[in-house]
């Protein structure tokens, strides 16, 4: 199985109460909805991924990767961490659209004095230029009291599509951001292919729904890690695929002992931010079965059962990167042992991983965590 991550190009919040306000080298990305007296506000965030790593994700992984289906069999989320939270309801929902509209980052910050105009806001998409008025079909926007689109002027759908993507929260949320964007990211690549019924990739707009905006009774401040975050944290789209392959020796050579050792035999402590790196398994039991037999009983390679998967966790912040997914990081198999790849460039470099084994055999479930860990570091 496979999992790739992408990091924004840009990103920036969209301010109503400041409406030419840039902040697209914020470390923070906003999504609220407030009050001052009888004057309701609302603060969206813009991000993009850029389309040319899309293209690359879909053509040269996951295309060269699935066998037995087609390249576009995969799944893609958005994904934000939450650095603060303040009056959050007990439900609410956040939106994801596709934007209509081509904007410029710009190289404002919140609080700038003066104002810095270089790039998007809640008025413009770039300076001088406002938000497309009138809307094309099948968007929406926000208007001022002039009839003016402002706040983003986004898809909710085309031939038949939803484009209105969203997660819902409770109480008991983390509140961190995962939503799957799969059908607007089709779309995006179908449009760079030249298929009919694309659509551009201009990004995406981050949202409370509806019912949570320009609300004058209750409050809700959400503040997510952007790009420009100086922590681990930063936003990124993330996609998985099915890469499962078996071998008929799963069978022949199945581990039937719990008990059993399973050792990452090819791990190395540091690897580049790029390209795709095999990790093999050595798997034997504790205690083979004696036998009279010419060679070492500890040399035979037997196989983990298909329902084990890998896992990374951050070394330093003991937090899962992926987590075991039954249906993305299961382990593979093929005549020599079980293996998994992990893509290093989907990694954030300087960072020390930690890589786990989840694995039932003989319905005894157990973590495998021997130590091994890895740095990728920057190439060049």
């Amino acid at each position: 199985m496979a999992i790739y991550r992408i990091f924004p190009e840009k990103d920036a919040t969209l301010y109503s109460r400041y409406e030419a306000t840039n902040t697209g080298l914020d470390e923070i990305l906003e999504i609220s909805s407030y009050y001052l007296g009888s004057s309701s506000f609302v603060n969206r965030s813009v991000l993009q991924f850029s389309n040319s790593e899309v293209e690359d994700v879909i053509e040269n992984k996951i295309a060269s990767t699935v066998v037995g289906s087609n390249q576009m069999e995969f799944s893609a989320s958005i994904k934000l961490y939450l650095a603060e939270g303040e009056e959050v309801p007990t439900g609410y929902v956040i939106e994801a659209s596709p934007l209509y509209d081509s904007w410029d980052t710009g190289t404002g910050k919140y609080g700038d004095s003066p104002i810095n105009m270089t790039g998007v806001s809640w008025y413009y998409v770039k300076p001088g230029t406002r938000w497309t008025d009138p809307i094309p079909a099948n968007t929406t926007a926000s208007y001022n009291s002039g009839s003016m689109a402002i706040g983003g002027v986004w898809y909710t759908g085309s031939n038949g599509i939803n484009l209105v993507h969203y997660q819902s929260h409770s109480v008991v949320s983390t509140h961190d951001l995962d939503i799957d964007v799969t059908p607007s990211i089709k779309l995006h690549y179908s449009q760079s292919q030249g298929i009919s019924g694309g659509l551009l990739n201009n990004g995406f707009i981050l949202k409370l729904n509806n019912s949570n905006e320009f609300q004058t009774g209750s409050l809700t401040f959400l503040k997510y890690f952007s790009s420009n975050t100086h922590t681990i944290y930063p936003p990124f789209l993330e996609f998985k695929w099915n890469d499962f392959t078996t071998s008929s020796l799963v069978v022949t050579r199945a581990i039937t002992d719990p008990a059993c050792v399973i050792n990452i035999k090819n791990a190395k402590d540091r690897y580049t931010d790029e390209g795709k790196y095999r990790f093999r398994l050595n798997v034997r039991p504790k205690y083979p079965t004696r036998t009279f037999v010419t060679s070492s009983n500890y040399i035979t390679q037997y196989y983990l059962p298909t329902a084990s998967y890998w896992g990374l966790k951050d070394e330093n912040t003991e937090e899962m990167v992926v987590d075991f997914d039954t249906t993305y990081t299961k382990i593979s198999s093929d005549d020599t042992s079980n293996y998994f790849d992990v893509y290093m460039n989907g990694l954030q470099p300087e960072r020390y991983y930690r890589l786990l084994i989840k694995t039932t055999v003989d319905g005894s479930t157990s973590v495998l965590d021997n130590g091994v860990t890895f740095k990728v570091v920057r190439n060049g």
